[in-house]
C-alpha cells in the first residue's frame, strides 16, 4: 500500500494523472464554480469545491494507472464437468 501511495504522489503515476486532473478539474471548476469565481462571491466552501474537482480526477487517473500494472491472481479452472467424467 505505501508503494502505492508513493507512486500517487511523485512516480510516473503523478505525471499522468496531474495532466489528466489539470484538463478534468478545469472543466468542471468552470462549469461548477465558474459563475462564484466570475462574479467574485467565491468563498471557503467555493475553493474546497474546486480542490475536490482537481482531487478527483488526479485520484481516478492514479488509480487506473496503477490498475493497470497489478498482477492477477492465478485463476483456477471451476469449469463444470460432464456426468460421463469421473473422478480418478
Amino acid at each position: 500500500m505505501w508503494q502505492a501511495i508513493r507512486l500517487i504522489l511523485v512516480g510516473a503515476t503523478a505525471h499522468v494523472a496531474f495532466k489528466v486532473a489539470l484538463v478534468v478539474g478545469t472543466v468542471l471548476s468552470a462549469a461548477n464554480q465558474g459563475a462564484a469565481l466570475v462574479d467574485g462571491s467565491a468563498t471557503w466552501v467555493t475553493a474546497a469545491r474546486v480542490f475536490v474537482n482537481y482531487l478527483v480526477p488526479y485520484m481516478v487517473s492514479s488509480g487506473g494507472y496503477l490498475a493497470s500494472f497489478r498482477v492477477q491472481p492465478a485463476i483456477h479452472d471451476n469449469t463444470p464437468r460432464s456426468r460421463t467424467q469421473t473422478d480418478p
